[in-house]
């Protein structure tokens, strides 16, 4: 009887409406903050899963890679853990200035007949890290160098016969990413494996996604001839998208108003971001690394040595050991070219210097001043760093492996570079200098 009764309650009960209470409603932001928190308390217990996951949502964002002439065309697998690259790393940057796909800003008639289609290499750039990770040189080259040039291999077919005597600048429009790479490894004497071509957009996109770099200026900087012009106060300006490009794009705004000053100013910017991503931690981050990665694989044409999506973030966690006084920022010396106005040649015996001392690996000792864009900030604060040494090797001229980078090897002599070498090392404080 009792059970009886019992199971018509039970009944009645199962027959009752059910009642739901009122749930509070999450905002989008607040979803994101958890998933972001939960992703990252997955990245605590295990890098590798993270990895896997941010690997295929970078790999969905590669465009084809463009294949280096005499570099090495194996990639390797993709790694599942964030672990720096094996030895040493040669990468050539080059912003091209087409006005090609650029926008309204820049695709009017007369952009447009300045520059198009593949564009001319303005900005040539060689990152080099040393086999132990202990040092890293920045060499930026004039775009007025003149110099001699090898046989390019078109993208379409074809070869652009060797030159002895061409402008450094032309060389993209001459043969495309390879024809720069081949260029600067027949000037220098090193291998370059890796290689990456950013466009105006690409520049603006890369400085939104590190959240703009905050530079020194000594003295105001106007500039009516960049787009957007620039209108700079003196003192501490942090710079970010169509801003950043005009600053490093400015070269009447700078210094004395030549190519020469406006790398000097480019290198306090360049300074300026790798004091942000060492002291933010940026390096030591999976995700954020991940994410400028994706930044730039949308933004950029890289080799296909590059197109491997964990090679970007591998480099990158290379740097996260090195010290900002050991990373150089200098210019490929040069001397005005006698024969042409405007331009300039390889200066022999410092070119030498400096050459020799990137093919052995060597760290460079900079004991020159920051160059005609810039100045040194007297009252600023250096940020400490040891300076470590290298053991001279070959640089690496293959792909890289996922494994972790080789021990340490005993230290050596740096390379002392001639006082006509202008650059500055990420750890000292430099200031703009308008004209």
């Amino acid at each position: 009887m009792r059970t009886s009764e019992s199971a018509r309650r039970r009944g009645r009960q199962l027959d009752q409406p059910i009642r739901h209470g009122q749930l509070t409603r999450r905002g989008p932001w607040r979803t994101v903050a958890k998933t972001l928190g939960f992703t990252l308390g997955v990245l605590l217990v295990s890098g590798g899963s993270v990895a896997a996951v941010a690997t295929w949502d970078l790999a969905s964002s590669v465009k084809p890679g463009v294949h280096l002439a005499q570099a090495p065309g194996d990639k390797a697998a993709p790694g599942a853990e964030v672990s720096a690259i094996a030895g040493g790393v040669n990468l050539l940057l080059t912003g091209t200035d087409t006005r090609t796909g650029q926008g309204t800003a820049f695709e009017n008639s007369a952009g447009l007949e300045g520059s198009s289609g593949a564009g001319n290499n303005d900005v040539t750039i060689l990152l080099h890290i040393a086999q132990n990770h202990q040092s890293v040189s920045v060499v930026s080259f004039p775009r007025d160098l003149m110099l001699a040039v090898p046989a390019c291999p078109q993208p379409d077919g074809g070869t652009t016969p060797a030159s002895s005597r061409v402008m450094l600048n032309t060389t993209l429009s001459r043969g495309g990413l390879s024809c720069v790479v081949l260029t600067i490894e027949k000037l220098i004497g090193i291998q370059i494996p890796y290689a990456a071509q950013v466009s105006f957009d690409g520049v603006t996109a890369m400085s939104d996604a590190v959240g703009g770099v905050t530079v020194c200026l000594a003295t105001p900087v106007n500039d009516l001839y960049t787009n957007p012009p620039l209108h700079l106060a003196a003192g501490q300006q942090t710079l970010v998208g169509a801003d950043a490009l005009s600053f490093l794009r400015s070269r009447k705004g700078v210094g004395d108003g030549s190519d020469l000053g406006r790398i000097s100013n480019q290198q306090v910017f360049m300074a300026a971001l790798a004091r942000k991503v060492v002291s933010g931690g940026i390096l030591a981050n999976p995700i954020t690394l991940f994410s400028l990665a994706k930044a730039a694989t949308n933004n950029m044409v890289l080799s296909d040595t590059l197109t491997n999506p964990t090679t970007l973030v591998q480099i990158a966690v290379a740097l996260k050991d090195t010290g900002l006084a050991n990373m150089v920022f200098l210019q490929y010396p040069t001397v005005s070219d006698p024969t042409e106005w405007g331009r300039v040649i390889a200066e022999s015996s410092a070119a030498e210097v400096l050459n020799m001392a990137l093919v052995a690996d060597q760290p460079l000792q900079l004991t020159g001043d920051p160059g005609p864009g810039a100045v040194r900030a007297s009252s600023a604060p250096v940020v400490p760093g040891p300076v470590t040494t290298a053991t001279p090797q070959a640089t690496s001229t293959s792909p890289p492996a996922s494994t972790p980078a080789a021990t340490p090897a005993p230290a050596t002599t740096d390379a002392m570079l001639p006082t006509s070498v202008t650059g500055q090392t990420a750890a000292e404080q430099t200031c703009t200098k308008g004209n």
